[in-house]
Parts: structure tokens; sequence; C-alpha cells
């Protein structure tokens, strides 16, 4: 696929499709061989016609009367989201969100983990925690070209958060998985995917306290 397509797809669909491949695998695993886009809604709670457009966006993944095979959609969705290969992710900031994270450490995802840490405690740097090497923050630079590493998850203290980014857009990073309350000003060629808690918290009380159903900004696109 090419990465003008990938520009065409909506976000909202982009965000779907971790979860359509990671119950595709559950049905291999089962030996399950094709399934209809109705028994993927009730499994993975998207309506039918929505896992029809996502799936539009591919081309003809399946067939009318036939539905979609297993084995071809799972091997398909691995090459789109790059499960073909091992991500090596940089963890900057191991406060108490940070070690969650190391514990966490992506272990659905075998194709995903965190490879380093990086932080300014000199009572952590050098250890190693949850099986994963600490860093500090002036190995930062060096550690990234070393290690290869495109993709960051950043859970530092937001006033050392601007100089941090800087630092990494210089040094080449790609991708910023954003957990401090700030948003960043940076090149096109860094995406930012920002996770604020707070108000994804915020948010819930809020369709819960109205009675709302949340619907999908299908206009939102990469």
């Amino acid at each position: 696929m090419t990465k003008d397509m990938m520009r065409e797809i909506p976000r909202a669909t982009a965000k779907r499709l971790p979860i359509y491949h990671r119950y595709l695998r559950f049905l291999q695993n089962a030996g399950k061989k094709r399934i209809s886009s109705t028994e993927l809604s009730d499994a993975v709670k998207v309506d039918s016609a929505t896992i029809r457009r996502d799936f539009s966006y591919f081309g003809a993944l399946g067939k009318r009367g036939y539905g979609y095979d297993v084995d071809y959609l799972l091997d398909f969705f691995s090459k789109t989201l790059n499960q073909d290969r091992l991500t090596t992710v940089g963890l900057i900031g191991v406060g108490k969100l940070g070690n969650a994270l190391l514990n966490y450490n992506f272990r659905k995802n075998s194709n995903t983990r965190v490879g380093a840490a990086f932080d300014v405690n000199e009572e952590i740097v050098g250890k190693i925690l949850s099986g994963v090497p600490v860093y500090s923050m002036d190995e930062l630079e060096e550690q990234i070209e070393a290690q290869d590493i495109e993709i960051v998850i950043l859970t530092v203290p937001q006033e050392t958060a601007l100089d941090v980014v800087d630092r990494l857009v210089k040094v080449g990073i790609k991708g910023i998985l954003n957990f401090t309350p700030l948003r960043f000003d940076v090149p096109r060629n860094v995406r930012v995917q920002n996770v604020d808690l707070t108000n994804e918290l915020q948010t819930l009380i809020y369709f819960i306290d109205t009675n709302l159903d949340e619907v999908d900004d299908e206009s939102e696109f990469f």
C-alpha cells in the first residue's frame, strides 16, 4: 500500500485496524477459516456497515455471499500494520505512569516492545526495570541512534516536555505517543499521538450523564 493510499484513510478507520487484527489472530488460533462482516461486527462491537466501509479503503478483501478469508485478512492487516517486524520503542520518563507502561510493555503484542527507558533520577539510571535498561537523559540521542528507535512514549513532567520534544525532533524521531497535557508544534514528518487520560475520563462521564452515543468523526484524516 502506498503512502498516498494511507493518507486517504480516515483516522477513525486507522484506529480500528488493530482491533480487527487482534480478533483475526484469535480466530486463526481457534481454527476459523472465514467470517462475515456481521459475525465480525458482533465480536468487535463495530457495526457491519462500518467494517465494510473500513475494508473498502484497501480494495476487495472479501466476496459477496462468502465473507472474508481469515488467513488472508490476517496476513493483509499484519503487513499493513507492520506486524511482520519488531518495533523497538523508547520510554522517556520513568515515574508512576512510566513504570506502569514498563510493566505492561505491550505483552499482548509480540511485535512491539519498549527497549530503552530514559530518566533523570540517578537512583534508577543504570538499572534494569521490568527487563528494560534505564539510561540517563544525557544518553538520549546516543541510544536512540544506536538502537534505531523511531518511536518514543513521552511521560515526562510538562515543564520539561518541550525541551525533550525539541531534542527528539533533532535526533530524527518519527513518532511520539504523548501522555503530557501539552500539544507540540513539530515538523510534518513527525507524528504526535496525544493521550489525555483526564480528557478521556471526562468524555466518558459526559456520555454517561447525557445518555448519548459517541459518534466517530469520519471526517478526520491522516
